[in-house]
């Protein structure tokens, strides 16, 4: 009889309980030998030095502590670190692709209900939904007032900034609408931006053109106030900007000043600072909506990231390609 790999979890308990439901640990214990009631929630502790002296595949996700040198000293049969969430930034030490140890993220998994997001604060924003409602709660009489030509989501141009995983969800999304697409993405070609669905633009064109803008680009040092002053300014009377990428994209102050004239709106589930202090003039701005990064799972839709990462436990124990394997190169690239 063959040996099963021995497991692990690594992860916040809260994580653990939302992305693994029992029929989900009842599958990945028959695939693995693994405690699935215990997670490691700091690796210096005696009990998790025990557990690390036999492990050879880390399921980790939200809360997980940093993956390091020390941590593969301990590990020294660590083979895999399969991560039940987006992003691996902020646990895996580069000295784990030292080691060849592989590396999957469900990040393809989380995608998805961020892309859905995108599209209904789209058609919610097209329609002017979050500022007329503030607007008739404070004065009913609001109801009667003309709307503007430009409202709603048909007809109108659509610009996304970056064709990430999430971006090209919302571009395959967008494909199904009455919309005129853009897209800026250095690292796409124009005949892959229209197998895509889209136009491609460079980035002044994409905010001078646009109706909705959405951004999906990655946060990196080239890419912080990519939004800036200049080109919200280059954006027509109306637009509406959309951000579920990271707060450091958009320039906050100038995206304040922009949107405190009227001339445009905006709808940010991430934002620069994260959160916002008290009083920030983004919360008094009618036409600004913040939400508190939830566009990623949530709730019911965690379980999604924990069947992720249980399919990858299975691809690599039977030595097949896995589909989130996120390698040491694409690290600068991703969010």
């Amino acid at each position: 009889m063959v040996s099963r790999p021995v497991a692990a979890f690594a992860l916040g308990p809260r994580a653990h309980r939302q992305a693994f439901p029992e029929p989900l640990l009842d599958r990945l214990a028959s695939i693995v030998t693994i405690d699935p009631g215990h997670v490691i929630t700091d690796f210096g502790t005696p009990a998790a030095l025990d557990r690390l002296a036999t492990v050879e595949i880390l399921v980790s996700g939200w809360g997980c502590p940093r993956i390091d040198r020390d941590v593969l000293v301990a590990a020294p049969r660590l083979r895999a670190v399969m991560h039940a969430a987006g992003t691996v930034k902020g646990h895996i030490d580069p000295v784990v692709y030292d080691r060849g140890v592989v590396v999957s993220s469900a990040a393809a998994a989380n995608a998805l209900p961020v892309a859905e997001f995108t599209i209904a604060t789209m058609v919610l924003g097209a329609k002017r939904v979050f500022s007329r409602s503030r607007r008739y709660a404070a004065d009913a009489s609001s109801i009667a007032r003309p709307v503007p030509a430009a409202t709603g989501l048909s007809t109108s141009t659509v610009g996304v900034i970056g064709a990430s995983r999430i971006g090209r969800l919302v571009l395959e999304r967008l494909r199904g609408l009455d919309v005129t697409v853009l897209l800026a993405d250095p690292y796409v070609s124009s005949p892959e931006a229209a197998g895509l669905g889209a136009e491609l633009v460079d980035l002044d064109t994409l905010c001078a053109r646009s109706d909705i803008v959405s951004v999906h680009a990655p946060a990196l040092s080239q890419t912080r106030g990519l939004i800036d002053d200049r080109r919200l300014s280059l954006m027509r009377d109306g637009v509406l900007l959309i951000n579920t990428a990271r707060g450091s994209l958009i320039d906050t102050g100038a995206l304040v000043r922009h949107c405190a004239t009227g001339r445009m709106s905006a709808v940010l589930d991430v934002t620069e600072p994260e959160p916002l202090p008290a009083g920030h003039p983004l919360f008094d701005l009618e036409n600004v909506y913040v939400t508190p990064h939830l566009a990623g799972a949530e709730g019911r839709e965690v379980s999604r990231l924990g069947e992720f990462a249980v399919s990858e436990v299975e691809r690599f124990v039977r030595g097949v390609p896995l589909l989130g394997q996120v390698e040491q190169q694409h690290l600068p690239f991703i969010a």
